[in-house]
């Protein structure tokens, strides 16, 4: 079975370089544009995995990871942040909020892809 990814970023090229990543490795990717749209389709449909940047527009990663583990169907999602922060408090902040993992842009597509694989468990 395909695994299915929703990928949160307020970049239009950075979501376009996320989903060929990805579909190139045969998953499923479903693209929002900020976290208010994230948690909508979070919300309406089972994602295996979603990886999110941290800071956008109307609702950060952060509050959308808080708001997501609010809702007992996401609590096992695994999540992972994709974002330019690579502050120690900030990792805490999201790793207390309920993120999985945490890769830093510029990100190189095999390391998504290696890091996707093992949260996936495939």
């Amino acid at each position: 079975m395909t695994a299915s990814i929703l990928t949160v970023d307020d970049s239009p090229s950075l979501r376009m370089a996320i989903k060929i990543a990805l579909t190139g490795a045969g998953y499923a990717v479903t693209e929002a544009g900020d976290g208010v749209e994230g948690l909508a389709k979070a919300k309406g449909a089972k994602f295996d995995l979603i990886i999110t940047d941290l800071n956008m527009p109307n609702m950060d990663g952060l509050t959308m990871i808080r708001e997501l583990r609010k809702d007992p169907s996401q609590c096992g999602t695994p999540i992972l942040f994709l974002t330019t922060e690579s502050d120690d408090a900030m990792k805490q902040q999201a790793k207390a909020a309920g993120a999985t993992g945490w890769l830093v842009k510029p990100f190189v597509p095999e390391q998504l892809l290696k890091v996707s694989r093992k949260v996936l468990g495939r």
